[in-house]
């Protein structure tokens, strides 16, 4: 079983929220749904723009309290060395 740790974005530069799961095209969905409420359905983090895989679910929470504390700046060159047109990667995952 694969865990994940993901960035949302509300768009290109915009709002940006970290998290983890087991279920990426489940949480992603959740959230461009907006069936979670909170911040992410408050100010409209709806695009996954970055992921990466981890074997446990213990790495990717770690990487995910790593990641929340970096400053915006790292976490925009995160995203845009995998993403750099920001685009929605959503689509991509049952593809």
């Amino acid at each position: 079983m694969a865990f994940y740790t993901y960035i949302m974005a509300s768009g290109p530069y915009g709002t940006l929220y970290v998290g983890h799961t087991e279920s990426l095209s489940k949480r992603a969905w959740q959230h461009r749904e907006k069936q979670l409420s909170g911040f992410t359905a408050k100010y409209e983090v709806v695009r996954l723009v970055w992921y990466e895989v981890h074997d446990t679910r213990e790495a990717a929470k770690a990487r995910e309290q790593k990641l929340k504390k970096w400053n915006r700046a790292w976490k925009i060159r995160l995203i845009e060395a995998l993403n750099p047109q920001w685009l929605d990667l959503y689509d991509t995952l049952n593809a």
